[in-house]
């Protein structure tokens, strides 16, 4: 629906359906893994030791896994760039099946500019499969001119074919939507529909400005808005006909599953050199930047909402009565089970309590597939909602020193502090590892001499092994030695690790970096 897919080759595929995305049969199957998820509050990981219930795999077999969903795209240097000269990207599930979701596309028509996005979900992966796939249409909606969405409008009405919203950027393997089209077309149309019903246009200066922070905070809105109500609408009809409508049932894009489970959402969007960050949950944004000596340094373009922000941590407070103060955030979690603040989905801390008692009581089929605990009312349940869906928005001003930027899920920064995963991007753009002489300290042994110059080798081993950035960081991410290279062995007990082991050693992580200045 209103986009077109470009796939590897370069040929596009127009979309009738947005949800149907370009899918190859004959690619090989994503190796699914298992997920770590570290305790709340617990800053320290739990060590392994290794026994036989460990496969060993052989390095030919570590880089096929964490090279298997790797993706990379350049986009024409020039003012049709935006500033943005192209994203390497990378996802390593550890759930199975993988709960995170990426996103990438050029917006066509109107300001133009290229979309970017990362989602992490929970309680199951529909809800951020369904937002990665619906969220940038949503967004381009919001940030139309009204007259272009007249002209969508008029070609819908008198059947012609729809000019496509957007130009999306998705690797083959990257999960497609077979069903739900019909559903999530018709939300959006009603969306825009009541765009040119209640707006006016504005001046550009005002599009330029406060609008884009607004339309960003409108789509996501909207978007949850519309999960939300096409759940109870497939609540309320009948049992025959829920079964026979496509797109519903138990499949994953079935209105209920997809507004039990939830998902956090990182997008950035740039255009005509300016970065607009619009972030939900716990996932992250940041900035690379080469100062003039050549070093690097972090700037975090996010905040995390959760209990971890003492600003987020008052706004939830302030929202629910004095009496609640004690039970709305416990042990670090919304209402003691929930460690993001804000998400999509989640309808459990959104709903009237009497409208999910009424799921508890007459949908024990939808509740059959979601987390044991999505299937009660939270306790202390009193003055819902409890979760918002409005994301905090940054605007930044692209640089010349801002070299790239990482958007990540929090599987990725559960294991590395930002200023290492900036360091190992701009290190491994530049060859700063392998340039850099090696100057031995007073005292130094040969030993020590010898030690050092394996890390060395070892850093441009992986540099050399690893062309895209954010599959270099997968590498380092788990195999780390504790002195800034990765230990082979390390790596590969990491990946080996059984499904329900390897839950508990580390997250679905999926990793996007742009490149926004040369070097």
């Amino acid at each position: 629906m209103l986009g077109r897919t470009k796939t590897l080759s370069g040929r596009y595929r127009f979309e009738i359906h947005q949800c149907c995305a370009l899918s190859s049969p004959s690619s090989p199957p994503t190796p699914e893994l298992p997920r770590l998820h570290f305790p709340a509050g617990g800053g320290s990981r739990r060590r392994y030791r290794v026994g036989q219930e460990v496969g060993q795999t052989s390095s030919a077999q570590v880089s096929r896994i964490l090279k298997a969903s790797e993706y990379s795209h350049s986009l024409p240097k020039g003012p049709a760039s935006h500033g943005v000269l192209g994203f390497h990207s990378n996802m390593l599930p550890s759930n199975h099946p993988g709960e995170d979701r990426r996103s990438s596309a050029t917006c066509l028509p109107g300001r133009g500019g290229v979309l970017v996005g990362v989602f992490d979900g929970h309680a199951g992966p529909a809800c951020a499969h369904a937002v990665s796939q619906r969220l940038f249409y949503y967004i381009a909606v919001a940030m139309l001119p009204l007259k272009t969405l007249a002209e969508v409008e008029r070609a819908v009405e008198e059947e012609r074919a729809i000019p496509p919203l957007l130009e999306w950027h998705k690797y083959p393997q990257d999960h497609s939507c077979p069903d739900g089209g019909a559903i999530s077309f018709q939300s959006l149309r009603n969306y825009w529909q009541e765009r040119l019903e209640d707006e006016e246009e504005e001046e550009e200066d005002e599009q330029d400005d406060s609008r884009l922070t607004s339309a960003l905070v409108n789509a996501f809105r909207r978007l949850d808005y519309d999960l939300s109500v096409e759940a109870q609408v497939h609540l309320s009809l009948p049992s025959p006909r829920r079964v026979s409508l496509p797109g519903e049932g138990l499949s994953l894009s079935s209105p209920l599953r997809v507004a039990f489970s939830g998902c956090t959402a990182c997008v950035a969007y740039a255009s005509n050199g300016i970065l607009h960050v619009a972030n939900l949950g716990d996932s992250r944004a940041v900035l690379g930047v080469q100062e003039s000596d050549g070093s690097w340094s972090a700037v975090s373009l996010t905040n995390d909402h959760n209990a971890q922000n003492p600003d987020e941590l008052q706004r939830i407070l302030g929202e629910h009565p004095k009496s609640e103060r004690r039970n709305v955030v416990r042990h670090d979690r919304l209402l003691g089970l929930l460690l993001p603040f804000r998400a999509f989905g989640d309808v459990r801390f959104k709903w009237r309590a009497e409208m999910l008692s009424r799921v508890y009581e007459t949908r024990p089929d939808i509740l059959s597939v979601v987390g044991e605990g999505v299937r009660m009312l939270p306790p202390h349940y009193l003055t819902p909602p409890y979760l918002s869906a409005e994301p905090e928005v940054t605007r930044h001003v692209i640089r010349p020193a801002d070299k790239f930027m990482v958007l990540a899920t929090d599987g990725l920064w559960e294991l590395m502090h930002r200023q290492t995963v900036i360091q190992l991007v701009g290190e491994q753009l530049t060859g700063l590892q392998q340039q850099r002489p090696i100057t031995p300290s007073r005292g130094m042994t040969l030993g020590g001499l010898q030690s050092l110059l394996q890390e060395r080798r070892g850093r441009a081993l992986s540099e050399l092994e690893d062309q895209n950035a954010a599959t270099h960081l997968l590498r380092h991410a788990l195999g780390d030695d504790g002195y800034g290279a990765v230990a082979p062995n390390r790596l590969a007990k990491m990946l080996s690790l059984p499904t329900d082991l390897a839950r508990r050693y580390r997250d679905d992580i999926t990793i996007t970096v742009v490149h926004l200045n040369e070097l």
